[in-house]
């Protein structure tokens, strides 16, 4: 039958299902040490991404290309948000505490400065869904990836929610239907959210026109970006 033959569409979904199963192990076996998440997140990305250009090759010699391409900068910003995803959580919990402890204008103040924090957790979120990506895909220094990220997560809002609901949806799906599914979760939210990320990315970075102009990157600026 057509369905079940190497080019049709049926074919092609289960087999980018399959790579993006071998993507989630390889992940899992090189965030073991922790701070690798970055690295193996960014390597991640780089094969996703080149999965939803339809450019995939040798995804495991690829993930390991990209792994260690990108290992000095993605472990930096990897600890980076680690260690601010360490302070707001310490903030919220202390805040909580403080704020249900308290009564009149004090229990206020202590609610006005949680919204805040809560804000600066939904820019951590924000810049969590684009750093690793950015990282995989162009070539600029860790303060402008992180301006970057912010500012293209804004500019694209509505992908930036449609990110977020997939890897939402799959924390509940392995939470509250199917715990096992959590093996296979890190690759397939970014095989999913590629296809999401890589027009975004490629709108960011690529020439407008024919005579090589520049793109704007998220700041309005001319993007000097260089594709990885």
């Amino acid at each position: 039958m057509k369905i079940f033959s190497y080019e049709s569409r049926f074919s092609q979904i289960v087999m980018r299902f399959a790579y993006a199963c071998i993507l989630s192990g390889l992940w899992i076996c090189c965030s073991l040490p922790i701070f690798t998440i970055g690295a193996s997140s960014t390597a991640l990305y780089a094969v996703t991404l080149k999965i939803a250009d339809k450019e995939e090759g040798q995804i495991v010699k690829q993930f390991f290309r990209a792994f260690r391409d990108n290992f000095k900068q993605a472990t930096v910003i990897w600890l980076i948000m680690l260690g601010l995803a360490v302070f707001l959580g310490l903030d919220v919990y202390i805040l909580l505490h403080l704020r249900t402890s308290t009564i009149g204008p004090v229990a206020v103040a202590w609610t006005l400065i949680l919204a805040m924090v809560i804000v600066c957790i939904i820019v951590w979120t924000i810049l969590l869904m684009y750093l690793f990506p950015l990282v995989a895909k162009v070539e600029n220094t860790t303060p402008n990836m992180f301006k970057n990220s912010f500012l293209i997560g804004v500019r694209y809002l509505f992908c930036t929610i449609l990110v977020f609901a997939i890897h939402f949806a799959m924390f509940v799906i392995v939470v509250r239907f199917f715990a096992p599914l959590m093996f296979f979760a890190p690759g397939i939210c970014a095989w999913l959210s590629s296809y999401l990320l890589s027009p975004v990315i490629r709108a960011c970075t690529q020439p407008r026109n024919d005579s090589g102009t520049p793109s704007l990157d998220g700041n309005g600026q001319e993007n000097t970006n260089e594709v990885a």
